[in-house]
């Protein structure tokens, strides 16, 4: 955007001479911000402040709220600056920083990050290093620039240096390094017009004159760094034997040997356990097959029982097919019986004859003689006297 440089006034506010005026119009001439601009693209991570400071030459003049969410030139973005420890880098810190990517249409965001040496002395010791929290800061997508060994309390020479419009951080009061409250003087400080140059100074803080360069966002409840360290230190002999089981050793746990064996022993325990567990379902889902296939067997069972009665009632029950072949409705006389006897040279002989009437369909062709010597019938026994 081009900006024209001041003329009217000289750096004290002390208006200029006609011939001065004359002089600076000759020489006015149009500045463009050359600030940097907000990440495009996510192919790389976000660079350090060292490495792409603003040098921007043109006069940097200070935004009010409503201008700031009016929308800005494209070349001319709002610097929102937000800091902190950033250790266990989280969803909370994640959502934090995307609030104050997102409170104006055309936003910048810096990103201090504090070294350890500070944070070791302020707060207290970090699981993570500098350097990784650096980088965790680097790889986020809302963050366009990452400030190094940012400055525990920000100070008016600071906010100059890297020309930021606003401070991004929830509007709880942050209690260190003596102070109730870490941003009270942030929250309190002005914005001007005229680039910095209208400040008042007490004690080193600013004093408000305008309006405040404080921007408050929202803290997410539920999740924290010290809330993630209180479950691991809560749960601390599940993950030690975690991590023994994963091949680290005790010494790189700070575990005794006493301890080392006794989460050893619980994991073998463990592992028992797992086994006997895997058996039991094993167990469970054989017996669940066997009766399944037990049910399907005898429903198939009575399913051809059922048929078998079935055809067997079809063929000789009362209405099926057999008595209907073997039933003769004609009435026949009953067989008669005729019996004889007769001497015979070799002993006394019976004859027996069935005697069937005329016009009978059970009649014979000859008469059935039944005899009862025993010497004519081969193997007989003799009668016993």
């Amino acid at each position: 955007m081009p900006v024209l440089a001041p003329d009217a006034e000289s750096e004290r506010g002390i208006p200029r001479s006609p011939s001065e005026a004359r002089r600076s119009e000759e020489a006015m001439e149009e500045l463009e911000h050359t600030c940097p601009q907000p990440r495009l693209t996510l192919t790389a991570p976000a660079p350090f402040a060292d490495e792409t400071s603003c040098q921007c030459q043109a006069p940097h003049e200070k935004l009010t709220i409503a201008q700031a969410r009016l929308g800005t030139p494209v070349d001319r973005p709002v610097r929102v600056y937000a800091d902190g420890i950033f250790d266990l880098f989280h969803s909370g810190h994640a959502r934090a920083l995307m609030q104050a990517k997102t409170l104006f249409p055309n936003s910048y965001l810096l990103v201090g990050v504090c070294s350890d040496d500070l944070t070791h002395k302020f707060k207290g010791f970090t699981v993570m290093n500098e350097t990784e929290r650096y980088e965790a800061l680097r790889h986020c997508r809302y963050v366009d620039e990452v400030i190094r060994d940012a400055p525990w309390t920000l100070t008016p020479e600071f906010l100059e240096k890297h020309k930021i419009d606003f401070v991004a951080h929830d509007d709880i009061p942050y209690s260190s390094a003596g102070s109730d409250d870490v941003y009270k003087h942030i929250k309190e400080a002005a914005t001007c017009r005229s680039a910095w140059s209208c400040r008042a100074f007490s004690e080193g803080f600013l004093f408000p004159l305008c309006s405040g360069m404080f921007v408050p966002t929202q803290r997410t409840e539920g999740i924290s760094t010290s809330d993630i360290i209180t479950r691991i230190v809560r749960d601390y002999d599940v993950y030690a034997r975690r991590n023994l089981q994963r091949g680290y050793t005790a010494k790189e746990l700070n575990v005794s040997f006493i301890n080392e064996k006794k989460y050893r022993f619980q994991n073998q325990v463990d592992k028992m356990k797992e086994k006997v567990k895997n058996v039991e379902e094993k167990s469970k889902e054989f017996v669940y097959k066997v009766e399944e296939k037990s049910h399907d067997l005898i429903q198939k069972w009575e399913e051809k029982s059922r048929e078998f009665i079935g055809n067997f009632l079809e063929l000789f029950g009362p209405d099926g097919a057999w008595p209907s072949i073997t039933y003769d409705p004609t009435p026949s006389a009953p067989a008669k019986v005729e019996t004889s006897c007769s001497p015979s040279p070799g002993g006394a002989a019976r004859h027996s004859r069935l005697a069937f009437p005329t016009g009978s369909p059970q009649q014979p062709h000859s008469t059935c003689q039944i005899s009862r010597n025993p010497a004519q019938q081969p193997n007989a026994r003799p009668r016993r006297h």
